[in-house]
């Protein structure tokens, strides 16, 4: 073997400066240093491959160097440095508490505590994976860590915070590192690839990036893969080829099928990427975040959340403006669907298939919905103008005086014309049980509540005559289509008897009555469709009388009355303690 060395450890950070992606912690790392107001135990927690342990080592460097630089970070020069860069500082001890978490392993830890540095200010212990430690030697470690001596100092470092023990916990300053952006890791990978002497394309470094999920260490892992295949050039690719990444080429060929509706070419591409060796939940979880960056693409205002190259970003800005949004806010939906679903599904590639026929044709359902609601509104106006929403009242303490200065209130006959009269003659008129005719519902909804034009006019038939059947028919046509419960409710409720040109309505309580005369728009139909011109009406509370029920008391029943009780009601009794020689208690 010859002496390569894995980028992971040859661009290992030495100093707080070289550290990617964590700023917000090296710096308040060097301010304490400056202030002097460092604590004895550190606890780093994040996702694998930030630089947890690159940090605690960094740290531990400093705390014991001899020549510090003005802004706080080690020499690398000192007697200390250079120790530690040779792995032989006796002031610096590694633990990895993944394979020594016993309470054992902790004992011979403090037994260390113990002795002071041989060399250096500080004596320091960096415990890895330090959540892999027993609840025994997390106890054992509680008072150690508690009060140590002045010279020791604890740098604990752990992928899962939670599963440590609140005691521990406060005990420790706790760092919390983030995951890596794809841009610092794309920065960092085209500075090695200048020291390396190797060509790279930035869309590849993108990809490796991506992959990579935040973690500096999994995306050197992978470029030392690639460069040992593609020999100091890396293209894209080459790239998908050895990492075995679906190129996303295929998603952009989709979307544009999908738009078009061109289902051959769609389910010839998905069957060419089965070929491939992918498998259809990869695919259509690519299609989603396909789809996903389209839509983000749309508003340059979001367009920046694109982690991606300017290159591939233009592609999805390009694309995104022939893509409607409803197109891609329904393909989201069915993507989901179908991922919630695909466990379930026994064919999973035909599972696959009939999502993308479905998500084929989405624009062309969308189309037929807005023409058909396009069409309903030509039809009937009224669909689209907003819902009329009842002005706020206050209290029913002044609506109930006005209703009672105003229970007799004249209905103002309708305008009528001469030359109308003339011309139409008075039909005769047929009724369905208990509905007006189509011609009566065809007049309420031409006048409406406001006046009626001399166009509607001439199409409203001759008025009927006034009976209490003919007003009982319009009543309960408007209370069967009012909108509201408890206007539907007081309207059935209401009794109405004619005498004369007076309509009496008899209602239960004060409130029945305010609600039926704000209720307006049925006297303004019946004025319209009823033909008494000095019709007037009157509104009477009578309510219902309470009818109380006699119970009678109840008494104690003995064992006596309730045998002579049993057996007056069931003969059977009396053969039934005869047979069995029953002696019921009779006290």
């Amino acid at each position: 073997m010859g002496n390569f060395i894995v980028s992971a450890r040859k661009y290992r950070p030495g100093i707080f400066k070289d550290v990617v992606g964590q700023e917000h912690i090296t710096l308040t790392l060097k301010n304490a240093l400056q202030t002097d107001h460092l604590a004895h135990a550190f606890l780093f927690t994040g996702p694998r491959g930030v630089g947890k342990t690159t940090t605690a080592r960094i740290l531990a460097k400093v705390l014991n160097c001899e020549d510090r630089t003005s802004d706080f970070e080690p020499c690398n020069t000192c007697s200390s440095c250079v120790a530690f860069n040779n792995n032989a500082s006796f002031n610096i001890t590694e633990l990895d508490a993944a394979s020594n978490n016993s309470v054992e392993h902790i004992r011979a830890l403090i037994e260390q505590v113990r002795f002071q540095p041989q060399q250096g200010k500080y004596k320091i212990f960096i415990i890895d994976e330090v959540h892999m430690l027993s609840s025994q030697a997390f106890n054992a470690f509680l008072k150690t860590l508690e009060e140590p001596p002045p010279y020791a100092i604890f740098i604990l470092a752990t992928t899962e915070k939670h599963k440590i023990i609140p005691t521990i916990l406060s005990r420790c300053q706790i760092f919390d590192f983030r995951r890596i952006q794809v841009k610092e890791i794309v920065h960092f990978l085209q500075e090695i690839c200048t020291r390396e002497g190797i060509e790279a394309e930035e869309q590849a470094l993108h990809v490796i990036a991506q992959k990579a999920d935040g973690a500096l260490r999994d995306a050197l892992s992978l470029f030392d893969r690639i460069v040992s295949g593609v020999n100091k050039a890396i293209t894209y690719d080459d790239l998908i080829s050895n990492l075995n990444i679906l190129d996303y080429e295929y998603y952009f060929k989709i979307v544009d099928n999908l738009l078009t509706s061109n289902t051959s070419e769609i389910l010839l591409t998905f069957n060419e990427i089965i070929k491939n060796g992918f498998e259809p939940d990869i695919f259509i979880m690519g299609l989603g975040e396909h789809i996903r960056n389209i839509l983000i693409a749309k508003d340059p205002k979001t367009a920046g959340i694109l982690e991606m190259s300017d290159g591939l970003k233009k592609r999805y800005t390009e694309q995104s403006k022939n893509t409607p949004s409803s197109f891609l806010l329904t393909a989201l939906g069915v993507i989901n669907d179908c991922d919630v679903n695909y466990r379930m599904a026994r064919n999973k590639q035909l599972h696959v298939e009939m999502t993308l026929i479905r998500m084929a044709y989405i624009n062309q359902t969308v189309d037929a919905f807005q023409k058909g609601t396009a069409s309903a509104e030509k039809k009937n106006p009224r669909l689209s103008e907003p819902f009329p929403i009842r002005p706020k009242t206050g209290s029913i303490a002044p609506k109930v005086e006005k209703v009672k200065e105003k229970v007799e209130e004249k209905i103002t006959p309708a305008p009528t014309s001469v030359e109308i009269d003339k011309k139409i003659a008075e039909p005769k008129v047929n009724y369905k049980k208990g509905k007006l005719s189509s011609k009566l519902k065809k007049s309420y909804i031409i006048g409406g509540i406001g006046s009626v034009s001399d166009e509607q006019e001439e199409q409203t038939p001759s008025k009927l005559e006034l009976t209490i059947q003919n007003v009982q028919r319009i009543w309960d046509e408007h209370a069967e289509k009012h909108c509201s419960k408890m206007v539907q409710s007081t309207l059935n409720t209401a009794k109405l008897s004619i005498d004369g040109d007076l309509l009496t309505i008899e209602v239960a309580n004060v409130i029945a009555e305010s609600t039926i005369i704000e209720e307006s728009v049925i006297f303004d139909l019946i004025r319209k469709n009823i033909d008494a011109p000095q019709l007037t009406r009157n509104i009477v509370i009578k309510a219902d009388k309470k009818i109380e029920k006699v119970v009678a008391p109840k008494r104690m029943m003995s064992n006596k009355d309730i045998f002579i009780d049993m057996r007056s009601k069931n003969p059977l009794v009396d053969d039934f303690v005869r047979k069995f020689d029953l002696r019921p208690e009779m006290n």
